[in-house]
């Protein structure tokens, strides 16, 4: 199974892609996980992203490939992967097909979750976290039973900076101008399967094992 999964902040793929590892025993490529581990292993391109984060920079693409193609390329190489978190847009699209390509792990889908933007703002601006064990919990869908306080350790619920709606809007149309463009992209090439992402979490993983029990 060689997959990308797309799908707005608060779409949920994040979770369905856990789903799908613990299920098909793949491997779940984090580009923050591959940085993290070849700045530790201190790898020629691990100390290249090393000196762009130390240095306050973005990690550019190339680096981000060449951390993909190190895992992936060799006799040790994955053969079997889900892709959360990259690409991002049409240039690191073009240029992931081109790697898997090269060395011979084509794409076999890309796997859309697709929930509504109305439905992602209250997904979002209504989460709420436990400042001291991090359970995490939404006031629309999923409640504490008492506002403001944790049902697991008591603690602390509050709403992260980055939830709010203002900010919600702007990753919402950040998603829709770099990112939402790949949909048209992977469905031009054949690759797209999309999966309403509004419905009970267990029907959206059950949709989500057809389409991998197909690829095999």
């Amino acid at each position: 199974m060689r997959v990308v999964m797309l799908g707005a902040p608060g779409s949920g793929k994040g979770t369905q892609a856990k789903q799908l590892v613990q299920t098909y025993g793949v491997t779940q490529l984090s580009t923050g996980d591959l940085l993290r581990a070849a700045v530790k292993a201190g790898s020629p391109i691990g100390q290249r992203a090393k000196a762009a984060m130390d240095a306050g920079k973005l990690v550019s693409d190339d680096i981000v490939l060449g951390l993909i193609e190190e895992r992936l390329d060799g006799p040790q190489g994955l053969r079997d992967f889900i892709l959360d978190g990259f690409p991002r847009n049409l240039a690191q699209a073009q240029a992931l097909g081109a790697l898997l390509e090269r060395i011979d792990l084509p794409l076999q889908a890309a796997i859309l979750i697709d929930v509504s933007a109305e439905e992602l703002k209250r997904r979002i601006a209504g989460r709420r976290t436990c400042r001291d064990c991090g359970a995490i919990y939404n006031v629309y869908t999923a409640p504490s039973k008492q506002d403001g306080v944790c049902d697991v350790c008591g603690g602390e619920t509050y709403q992260r900076s980055d939830d709010n709606e203002a900010t919600v809007a702007q990753r919402l149309a950040t998603y829709e101008a770099e990112t939402a463009p790949l949909v048209d992209y992977y469905r031009g090439h054949g690759l797209l399967h999309s999966v309403p992402g509004e419905q009970p979490v267990g029907a959206i993983f059950a949709a989500l094992r057809g389409i991998a029990d197909r690829l095999g």
